[in-house]
């Protein structure tokens, strides 16, 4: 999965930056929404840590212990990164966001107490609104790369396994990585273009209230897509199968092939991301056992791997 990995690295780089900037937009304006937008940003950075560990993990040579590979390392981790830090900063912003909403004056006292007395709007000569708007554009240009990095590889799997689309992709990819880096990255535009709106809303119409509203609008997006990450993971790591008609298919060829009578069992199941374990219990004439059956299996593999490029582990057991 080079192409997660990629993925994930320009992720991490952009996030990185972009949380630093939007700290310092808050340190200067108290604003709520900026205040959201870096709890999301640092989230997003710990993200792509866990993303990496998880592909670093699940890189390890199967073992006794662990015979089919570590390749569900990676569904681990990419739940880990959608319950606790998709959950912990949308609650945090949604937190902040209704705090700042009960108590209008909250949000620029918070800014002195954080500055612990150091007034830094003296030090610099702009006004703060506009290095929070040059930062938030900023982050949207950053955002803007890593997420058409991500696109391109989920239209990559598109093009290559026939679906119809983004939704479809959504349910059906075993590439929880790319899957969450694209999730993080769209939900990221859209924190800044939100943050982006409020506090502009704030500033023109003389009302705070749109930047605390912009805040909670970030939170409830971060928990709602926490819990959609959380239970597409949760499909892999109980252990999916291949969707119906690509089964269909692998059984059909299986069935086609000279000397097979009928298939007594099929299952499949990822054990990784792009990673599929065949098992098929196959009933053979008895001309083909009395042949060598030995070698219609090596073909029948070889034939259910041409199908499918996840198929890697195949157990064909002959029955006559």
């Amino acid at each position: 999965m080079a192409g997660s990995r990629s993925v994930v690295i320009a992720a991490l780089i952009a996030n990185g930056a972009i949380a630093v900037l939007k700290f310092f937009g808050f340190l200067l304006t108290g604003s709520p929404s900026m205040l959201s937008e870096t709890y999301h940003s640092i989230s997003d950075t710990g993200n792509q840590v866990f993303l990496l560990i998880g592909i670093r993990y699940s890189s390890r040579e199967a073992n006794r212990a662990h015979p089919f590979g570590y390749g569900k390392a990676q569904f681990f981790y990419s739940f880990l990164v959608s319950v606790l830090l998709f959950g912990i900063a949308g609650w945090e912003s949604l937190k902040h966001g209704y705090e700042a909403v009960m108590h209008p004056a909250h949000g620029g006292e918070r800014a002195d107490v954080i500055l612990a007395g150091i007034n830094f709007t003296d030090l610099v000569p702009v006004d703060p609104f506009w290095i929070n708007v040059a930062v938030l554009v900023g982050a949207i240009a950053f955002e803007s790369y890593a997420f058409l990095k991500a696109r391109a590889e989920l239209n990559e799997q598109i093009d290559t396994y026939g679906w119809s689309g983004l939704r479809e992709a959504f349910s059906k990819t075993s590439d929880v990585t790319t899957l969450t880096a694209f999730t993080e990255d769209t939900i990221a535009l859209s924190g800044a273009g939100i943050a982006l709106v409020g506090i502009t809303l704030a500033r023109y119409l003389d009302m705070p209230v749109f930047d605390a509203i912009a805040s909670l609008v970030i939170g409830a997006l971060l928990m709602f897509f926490a819990v959609a990450l959380a239970w597409e993971n949760k499909r892999l790591i109980l252990g999916e199968s291949l969707p119906a008609d690509v089964e269909e298919s692998l059984r059909s060829a299986i069935v086609d092939h000279d000397g097979v009578v009928h298939i007594d069992g099929f299952r499949t199941v990822f054990v990784g991301p792009g990673e599929v374990l065949v098992t098929a219990d196959v009933s053979f004439d008895g001309d083909t056992v009395a042949r060598d059956v030995d070698e219609d299996i090596t073909q029948i593999e070889t034939a259910l791997r041409e199908i499918d490029d996840r198929v890697r582990i195949v157990y064909i057991e002959p029955e006559v």
